[in-house]
C-alpha cells in the first residue's frame, strides 16, 4: 500500500546543529506508528516536518503524493490534524468552545454533534460549559485532543481518511486516560486514519504502534513491528538501559527497567546493532 504521508531524506538544521539527518519514513492509510527515542533524538522535529510546520533544509515531505508545502493552510488542515506537545490558552474559553474550534467555520447541528461525540471520547462529556483554565493539566490535554478529533472528523467528511499527528499526547494523563487515548487513536485508525504519535513510554508505544520507529541523534535507526524493535539490544544501544524486555502472552514485549547503564562503553554489549544494519 502506498504511503499517505511520507518524509524522504529529510534533514532539519538549527544554526549549526543538525536536528534531523536524512530521515525517511512513510505511513499508509489505517496504520498506526509510534516514534520513540531518547530526549533530543529528533522525534518532535520529525513530527513537525511531517505536519508541514517545519520546512526541511533538504529532502521533502509528501501528503497524498503532493509536497506538503504546496497545500494552502485550510486544505492542509482538512487533511491532517496535529496535537502539539504544549497548548496554552490565554482567554477564558469554555471547553465546548475550544473543542468547537476544531470545526473551523463549520457550524450547525453537525458540528455540535461532533463536539459532543469528541467530548465523550475523552471523558469530558460533563465539562463542556467549564472554563478551560479551571481544568487540571490532564483534563486540558484531553480537551485539546477532542478539538483535534473534531478537526479530523470535519476533514474526513470532505476528503476521506486523514492523518492524525500526536506529540507526546499522554504526558499529563493518568493511566486510565493514557489507555483511553490510545484506544481512541486506534478506533480512528480502524476507520482508515493514519496515526503517528511521539511517545516516551515504550509500553504505550507497543500498545499503539503496528510499527515503531526509533530515532537516535537525528537518524532513524529502527523501523519495524514492536516485536522486532523493542529488544534488549535496542534498549542498551539507544537508551543505555540494561536488559529489561519481558514477554506477556501473545508474545507482546513490555519494558521493566532495572537501572541505568554505566557511561563506560564496555558496559554495553559489543557487536553490531540490527538497527545500524538497517540504516
Amino acid at each position: 500500500m502506498s504511503a499517505v504521508l511520507e518524509a524522504v531524506r529529510v534533514s532539519v538544521r538549527a544554526e549549526r546543529k543538525t536536528i534531523l539527518d536524512g530521515a525517511s519514513v512513510g505511513i499508509s492509510q489505517g496504520e498506526t506508528l509510534a516514534l520513540v527515542g531518547p530526549n533530543g533524538a529528533g522525534k518532535s522535529t520529525l513530527l513537525k516536518a511531517l505536519s508541514g510546520e517545519l520546512q526541511p533544509a533538504s529532502g521533502y515531505v509528501a501528503l497524498h503524493g503532493k509536497p506538503v508545502a504546496s497545500y494552502a493552510p485550510q486544505a492542509l488542515a482538512q487533511r491532517r490534524a496535529v496535537l502539539s506537545q504544549s497548548v496554552t490558552v490565554a482567554f477564558p474559553f469554555t471547553v465546548g468552545e475550544i473543542v468547537a474550534m476544531g470545526a473551523g467555520d463549520r457550524g450547525g447541528r453537525t458540528r455540535d454533534a461532533m463536539v459532543e461525540t469528541a467530548l465523550a471520547d475523552v471523558d469530558l462529556a460533563d465539562c463542556g460549559g467549564r472554563i478551560i483554565t479551571t481544568l487540571s493539566g490532564g483534563e486540558q490535554q484531553r480537551a485539546h485532543f477532542a478539538r483535534v478529533l473534531v478537526q479530523l472528523s470535519c476533514g474526513e467528511d470532505l476528503h476521506g481518511p486523514g492523518v492524525l499527528l500526536l506529540d507526546e499526547p499522554t504526558s499529563n494523563l493518568d493511566l486510565r486516560h493514557q489507555l483511553a487515548l490510545i484506544t481512541a487513536a486506534q478506533r480512528r485508525a480502524a476507520r482508515g486514519t493514519a496515526v503517528i504519535a511521539v511517545l516516551h513510554d515504550l509500553n504505550l508505544a507497543v500498545l499503539l504502534g503496528q510499527r515503531i520507529v526509533v530515532l537516535e541523534q537525528g537518524r532513524i535507526v529502527g523501523d519495524g513491528t514492536p516485536r522486532e524493535i523493542v529488544t534488549d539490544d535496542m534498549l542498551a544501544k539507544v537508551f543505555k538501559v540494561p536488559g529489561a524486555v519481558g514477554r506477556v502472552p501473545a508474545d507482546v514485549p513490555f519494558v521493566l527497567p532495572h537501572g541505568i547503564a554505566m557511561a563506560d562503553p564496555a558496559s554495553v554489549a559489543p557487536g553490531p546493532s540490527p538497527f545500524e544494519a538497517r540504516r
